[in-house]
């Protein structure tokens, strides 16, 4: 497997490694942070995304990569914090299969702080410049006001048109709502 890593000015993006979902699960794995993505997750489920995203990093390059906090002395000093990165979408009854997905999960304590906006941002450097996406979806499901928030901030637009149910789920995380941001929208607010 190649190695991958992205530095932000506080954060790092790398590569999954052995043992990384036993923590990942320890901080992310709560009631809280998995209120909109299904809910706590099992031994078995735990197993297959671990599974998951080491594979999606085989075939593609990329994956929701690790996020840690640099050792700068600060509240998580070399803590890991969540996971953002990008992935082809493959959710069951997407409208864009195969298309470059950003996504993020942090935990709780790391909230309101900017962290998921800096690793976006880092995430969505890599997606148009090294990976050559013309354009990056997100999803969510309406009630996540946090993470559609934050899709707005990052200057992603509301693409109702491509909206569909998940039938992993059951209501209100059934329906899942789609923002997208294409390169050139990309680069014209960076610049």
């Amino acid at each position: 497997m190649t190695d991958f890593r992205l530095e932000t000015e506080r954060l790092v993006l790398r590569n999954w490694r052995a043992g990384d979902m036993a923590r990942f699960a320890e901080v992310t794995n709560t009631p809280e942070v998995m209120r909109w993505l299904g809910g706590v997750m099992d031994a078995e489920r735990l197993a297959a995304s671990e599974g998951r995203m080491l594979a999606l990093h085989e075939s593609h390059g990329h994956t929701f990569w690790i996020v840690e906090r640099k050792a700068d002395g600060g509240d998580f000093s070399g803590e890991m914090l969540g996971f953002c990165g990008l992935k082809k979408i493959d959710a069951p009854g997407a409208s864009f299969p195969g298309e470059f997905e950003i996504g993020w999960r942090l935990r709780s304590d790391s909230h309101g702080k900017g962290y998921a906006k800096e690793a976006a941002t880092a995430s969505l450097d890599a997606g148009f410049d090294r990976f050559g996406a013309k354009e990056i979806f997100a999803i969510t499901v309406i009630e996540n006001a946090p993470s559609w928030g934050l899709m707005c901030r990052l200057g992603m637009r509301r693409r109702e048109e491509l909206d569909y149910d998940d039938l992993r789920f059951e209501p209100p995380l059934r329906h899942t709502i789609v923002y997208s941001i294409t390169h050139a929208e990309w680069s014209a607010q960076r610049t």
